[in-house]
């Protein structure tokens, strides 16, 4: 039986992970001494980063590495939120602090991003605390990810793009760029580097919900930009060579 589900599996693209690898994963994921939150607090102590933008920021608290930084060391911070029930919760978790900026959009490059897939909320106690990060621009996200499609609905959404966000809230300048957009991650490093030239940050993304393809094409743009990087977890930490990041953490 094992055989024919992973055969059924490879013809969808996708494989079948074992057992030991995802527990003894998770559980060394636990335990690292590379924890993202450690690790850019400790380049904010060292006043490596000064201000930031997070693009897919969420209530602000829910699978944020950022909340307690923020908050600790009061940094210039753009926070992109485009659902409205997660914005307003945003603005509530930020409403005294004025370094916080806050933008009601989805980051989107040539304008393609109308509306989000989320969970409906009617059925958000089906799925526990996936439900509330899980929104995505791609509808075979949320089904990857056990959600049936009858419990998936359409948000319209604002969107903005790179330029207009950065003159709009007069950002000349950011040192580091957080993204968690549920799979579209990808596309938005490479609109950075194919936009914005003067600025060179510390770029930030979730790597588990792409394409192996796209990765690896998103990967080169990085290199050829010289840009070094790592994995913490799920994430990649991808810093300019001129910045020896590597050695800014211990």
């Amino acid at each position: 039986m094992s055989k024919i589900l992973k055969k059924f599996c490879g013809l969808f693209g996708y494989k079948l992970l074992p057992k030991n690898y995802i527990k003894n994963k998770n559980y060394i994921s636990k335990f690292s001494y590379l924890k993202l939150e450690k690790i850019i607090s400790k380049l904010v102590e060292k006043k490596i980063i000064n201000s930031l933008i997070q693009i897919g920021a969420n209530d602000g608290v829910s699978h944020d590495h950022l909340h307690n930084i923020i908050k600790k060391f009061r940094l210039e911070s753009l926070l992109l939120e485009p659902i409205k029930k997660y914005f307003l919760e945003l603005q509530n978790n930020y409403s005294n602090y004025d370094n916080v900026k806050l933008e009601n959009s989805a980051l989107s490059v040539n304008n393609e991003i109308i509306f989000l897939y989320k969970v409906n909320p009617e059925y958000f106690d089906k799925y526990g605390t996936i439900s509330s990060g899980i929104s995505s621009f791609y509808k075979k996200h949320l089904i990857q990810h056990g959600i049936k499609k009858k419990h998936i609905i359409q948000e319209k959404v604002n969107q903005i793009n790179f330029d207009a966000l950065l003159q709009k809230y007069n950002f000349k300048s950011f040192d580091l760029l957080l993204i968690d957009t549920e799979g579209y991650d990808c596309q938005i490093v490479n609109d950075f580097f194919l936009k914005i030239k003067e600025i060179r940050p510390i770029i930030i993304f979730e790597w588990s919900h792409i394409k192996n393809s796209e990765l690896e094409d998103t990967l080169k743009i990085i290199n050829k930009n010289n840009y070094s990087f790592f994995t913490v977890e799920d994430d990649i930490f991808c810093f300019p060579i001129e910045k020896d990041i590597s050695l800014q953490i211990n």
